[in-house]
């Protein structure tokens, strides 16, 4: 009967222990992701603006009464389109 009251209370100190470890794991990454969202990003060489992303999209959804054309690649600029068109002077 000591023996199981001395098993029991070994588990539940480990399991106290095991709680206050997960805590203390989120609590340090709750502190460093609040640390990080702070800093302002840093820029990478080659890395897409987000004012110029923002006007590309802008840009794609400003006439939705266009017909669609028949090449959504050539459109998008990733396939050469199967029609040259003259360039403009």
């Amino acid at each position: 009967m000591v023996r199981d009251s001395i098993q029991t209370m070994q588990r539940v100190k480990v399991g106290l222990i095991g709680l206050a470890a997960v805590l203390l794991m989120i609590g340090v990454t709750a502190t460093i992701f609040g640390i990080v969202s702070r800093e302002k990003p840093g820029v990478a060489i080659g890395a897409p603006k987000a004012d110029v992303a923002a006007n590309l999209t802008a840009a794609n959804g400003a006439s939705p009464n266009a017909a669609p054309t028949s090449e959504p690649l050539a459109e998008l600029g990733v396939a050469p389109a199967a029609s040259p068109t003259p360039a403009k002077p």
